[in-house]
């Protein structure tokens, strides 16, 4: 998975270049931002991420101010200008909202990608120790299996030692530049194994237990988040649509509505319904655990 700016069409590099002038309106500070950055493997640090949002958000709010106001000029609407300004202004402000949290959310889905294979991977390692494969080659073949986020970030590991970097410092270096908590202790208890010449399939073995140990919490705290979401849903979704279908035939039919307006009520149900479904398909899937 690369990291790419939404909205943005060019490289990084290219990118960074052009944004140079909005560089002073950033401060150099440290921020958890940094940190994600630093969890994409880009050599872009926060200042060059915010100038570059900055930068795009001049340019959309400029490109949608004269497109929607040339729009609005040509059907004559009133105070075309101001409307057309202030929508430029919101689309442009949700572009830069999106662009500033981007980095996070991207770190969030390679830490649950990471974690969903984290098990296998350990599991192949382990068969691949007991049957005498050195360290390094077991590296290089996760690294060339199809595991996700994981393969990539030993393809990182291969890399590092293929450029005179010692396992042990390959492993701690991973490690530390990645935001899954479970990958960096596997790492590091690897890499402490190595150093203290323990035996990695143990050392593994235990942390494939842990894994497992931590899967099963996950899963109970996935179960009691599903009872009330459940609930919520036959509430939200299945009951009142169903009851304010029935009350709207009745008060139809007393009250002598027009077919108009009786259709446009249901319409509006069954849209309300929709987007309740597509909501509660997302809680599910934003609650689901990360080791399964």
């Amino acid at each position: 998975m690369k990291f790419k700016i939404p909205f943005s069409f060019s490289d990084i590099e290219i990118l960074k270049r052009r944004s140079k002038r909005f560089i002073r309106l950033t401060k150099p500070k440290k921020t958890k931002l940094d940190d994600y950055l630093e969890a994409t493997g880009e050599r872009i640090n926060r200042r060059q991420y915010l100038s570059i949002c900055y930068r795009t958000f001049l340019i959309n709010l400029l490109s949608f101010s004269v497109i929607i106001t040339s729009i609005l000029g040509v059907l004559r609407a009133d105070l075309f200008y101001f409307y057309g300004l202030g929508c430029a202004f919101l689309i442009s402000g949700l572009i830069l909202f999106n662009q500033i949290n981007y980095p996070k959310m991207f770190a969030f889905n390679k830490e649950r990608d990471i974690e969903r294979n984290l098990i296998s991977v350990l599991q192949d390692m382990i068969v691949q120790l007991n049957s005498g494969v050195p360290m390094f080659d077991i590296i290089m073949n996760i690294s060339e299996s199809d595991y996700g986020e994981v393969s990539l970030e030993f393809k990182k590991i291969a890399k590092e030692i293929n450029s005179g970097v010692s396992q042990i410092e390959a492993l701690e270096k991973c490690g530390r530049l990645n935001t899954s908590k479970y990958f960096r202790r596997v790492l590091w208890q690897m890499s402490n194994g190595m150093r203290s010449g323990s035996d990695l399939a143990m050392i593994i073995q235990e942390g494939i237990s842990n894994l497992n140990e931590e899967q099963e919490i996950q899963i109970q705290s996935y179960g009691s988040k599903l009872n009330p979401l459940i609930m919520f849903y036959m509430l939200i979704a299945v009951i009142f649509p169903s009851l304010g279908i029935t009350f709207l035939i009745i008060i139809s039919s007393i009250l002598n509505l027009p077919g108009a307006i009786t259709k446009l009520i249901l319409f509006i149900i069954f849209g309300f319904v929709i987007f309740m479904q597509i909501m509660f398909v997302g809680l599910i899937k934003s609650r689901r655990p990360s080791l399964l």
